[in-house]
């Protein structure tokens, strides 16, 4: 039996061993968010979820840690960075029309399996030195608010975008989140430094960011790409350019990412030349090809279809050479009605060069 150890030095060990299992900072938080709560009850009755009727579904337990987890005291935060290039050539692919872009968190290997595993790692590592205790680990896997939670844990502070921002650090990490019955002291919670300004919010390709701290899901084109299950919104095709994946515009503008490291894990690197194929050599993929190369990372969820969906209307948005035509021509008869229909949409753009 280990000795009894006091709790702020039990936090220090957590923060310690959290470094040595690769996360760049852990932080530990109270339960209360209240105010996290009105703001999310605000943005569900707005409609901004869209098809996310998950957000929805499990009530309160979202917002109250001690429902989700009976006896939950305390939150440990961890934050791990994961921007695997230079922002600077992220912003040439974006430029590059014949290229496919892929939100920069999805290209190398799925982060909600490597996170758990150095959490669950972590806890292990607690258990050891105080014995049996009451946990459970979360990342983005049930109804957790990670955001709110690691502001108060001082992970960061939550910006216009609703991304979390570092001061030293940017925003370009993932969070991951150890509930627990431990009587852990609390972290100061982060300060929000956004100031006057409004970079994501003018960057926004879309528009989603309708107001600073508000997001309407059913413009970001991350939703559309990703969370939409149906066709995306002809008025929006030609905003989301040659993004096929998610977007990162609103972290690209954000001043504070200038302070952003590229990460140490070598998990996080592109897999597959997925950071500069063109739209063409993607589009060729068939099934098995897209299942067997996209394994094993975040990609895989959006299916098939979705992918071919959102090439379709990036090669509609690229320029109408012979080569584009003749892809999009091969699929023009696809017997999967979204795919033909995104792909006639991408021809008679086409037409109009």
């Amino acid at each position: 039996m280990s000795e009894p150890i006091m709790p702020a030095e039990l936090a220090d060990l957590i923060k310690h061993w959290g470094r040595e299992l690769g996360f760049q900072q852990i932080g530990i938080a109270d339960l209360d968010l209240a105010e996290a709560e009105k703001r999310l009850t605000h943005w569900l009755a707005s409609g901004y979820q869209g098809e996310m009727g998950y957000m929805a579904r499990h009530g309160t337990r979202r917002s109250r840690p001690a429902e989700l987890v009976p006896g939950t005291r305390r939150v440990i935060s961890a934050r791990m960075e994961y921007l695997p290039e230079r922002q600077e050539d992220m912003q040439h692919a974006i430029r590059d029309p014949a290229r496919a872009f892929v939100s920069r968190y999805a290209l190398g290997r799925d982060y909600h399996k490597l996170l758990r595993r150095r959490l669950q790692r972590l806890a292990d590592r607690i258990q050891d030195r105080i014995g049996p205790f009451g946990y459970r680990v979360f990342v983005d896997s049930a109804p957790v608010m990670e955001k709110p939670l690691a502001a108060k844990a001082g992970l960061g502070w939550i910006g216009k975008h609703t991304n979390l921002i570092n001061p030293r650090a940017g925003s370009w990490f993932f969070l991951g989140e150890i509930y627990t019955d431990l009587p852990l002291p609390v972290d100061e919670p982060a300060v929000d430094h956004c100031g006057r300004c409004r970079a994501c919010i003018d960057i926004c390709p879309t528009g989603a960011i309708v107001a600073p701290y508000q997001l309407d899901a059913r413009l970001c084109i991350s939703y559309l790409t990703i969370e939409l299950n149906g066709p995306i919104p002809e008025t929006l095709r030609l905003l989301i350019g040659n993004r096929i994946y998610g977007c990162d515009d609103c972290q690209l503008a954000c001043p504070w990412n200038r302070f952003a490291r590229l990460t140490k894990e070598p998990g996080f690197q592109p897999r597959a030349g997925l950071d500069s194929a063109t739209l063409i050599a993607l589009f060729a993929w068939d099934e098995a090809t897209f299942l067997s190369t996209t394994e094993g990372t975040a990609i895989r969820r959006i299916g098939y279809r979705r992918w071919l969906r959102n090439l379709a209307v990036a090669l509609g948005n690229s320029h109408a050479t012979t080569a584009v035509r003749a892809a999009l021509s091969a699929r023009a008869a696809d017997p999967d009605p979204l795919i033909r229909e995104h792909v006639q949409w991408a021809l008679g753009r086409s037409d109009q060069y």
